[in-house]
């Protein structure tokens, strides 16, 4: 035993260490460390009937591979999102939480083009979050939206007939009158997600965050990736390959993880379905998208 133990040296500069200066050699990438990126692109939720946005049931296999690659010391997420559903955005949330203290990863956030309302959410589960000088950063609030068609209805001579076994079932209906305590209601409950909200970034960020400017960082407004980092939502600018090379070495290697699909559904699904209602649907859904990310100006 003893000689055993005295000989381990020579043995690992004898064998081991040749072996592995060789297949540095011969694969430059050997030893290097891996850093899986999982790519979160697009509006959250449901889309239409047949598409769905970002969700967990969509993310959660990307992650859970991600998370499992046992070497990599941080996973990247890369975020471009406008928002979407403030529950989907929740429970991604979640899960990136969940599985950093799982498995006992740094989660690093890196910033495209937008990262606003829920798209903004997720990225607070990031242990640090990097933008690009002009990026947009924000929108930490609730909307909803919609349309009345009331006097339409009196032009068209179109009678509205509803018939329910509750007084609320009916709240907000666009072809009927607008009635205060239904507008009350909803705010109430906006007023809750928005309270939700407010917590996660405090929780995640209030260290950092201008505490001068609570109430615009709380308000709904979003600001460039440059203004971001001045207010305590972003830590610093820079790209995800500098970012990962000055903290990781210049070798290090990223797997990419990628949620993105095309006009006529995920990525691997072929056009042939895409026709009739499925087409129409997806139209509207995709013209509903540019909505939302118009209203950033993208």
């Amino acid at each position: 035993m003893f000689q055993s133990m005295a000989s381990e040296p020579n043995w690992r500069e004898s064998v081991v260490e040749p072996m592995q200066a060789s297949l540095k050699r011969l694969f430059p990438g050997y030893g290097a460390p891996i850093v899986p990126v999982v790519r979160l692109a697009g509006t959250i939720g449901r889309v239409a009937r047949f598409q769905s946005g970002l969700t967990l049931a969509g993310v959660a296999p990307l992650l859970k591979k991600a998370f499992a690659i046992k070497p990599a010391p941080a996973v990247a997420l890369v975020v471009n999102s406008p928002g979407g559903s403030p529950v989907q955005s929740h429970l991604i949330y979640k899960r990136v939480r969940a599985l950093a203290e799982e498995k006992e990863k740094t989660v690093i956030v890196f910033v495209e083009d937008v990262c606003a309302s829920g798209g903004y959410m997720i990225a607070c589960a990031g242990d640090e979050i990097v933008v690009d000088p002009a990026s947009i950063v924000g929108s930490i609030g609730v909307v909803t939206a919609g349309f009345g068609f009331v006097e339409a209805m009196r032009k068209l001579g179109v009678e509205r007939r509803v018939y329910t076994s509750g007084d609320a079932k009916v709240i907000l209906d666009p072809f009927q009158p607008e009635k205060p305590e239904d507008v009350t209601r909803l705010k109430a409950i906006q007023e809750e997600v928005h309270d939700h909200f407010i917590e996660i970034v405090r929780t995640r960020r209030g260290e950092v965050l201008a505490k001068e400017r609570d109430h615009d960082i709380f308000s709904g407004q979003f600001w460039s990736g440059k203004t971001a980092v001045a207010l305590g939502l972003a830590d610093r600018a820079g790209d995800i390959r500098s970012v990962l090379r000055e903290r990781y070495g210049e070798k290090v290697r990223l797997r990419l993880f990628s949620t993105e699909r095309s006009f006529f559904g995920r990525r691997g699904v072929g056009i042939g379905g895409a026709f009739g209602s499925a087409f129409a649907d997806r139209l509207l859904s995709h013209l509903d998208e540019r909505a939302l990310w118009e209203r950033y100006r993208l």
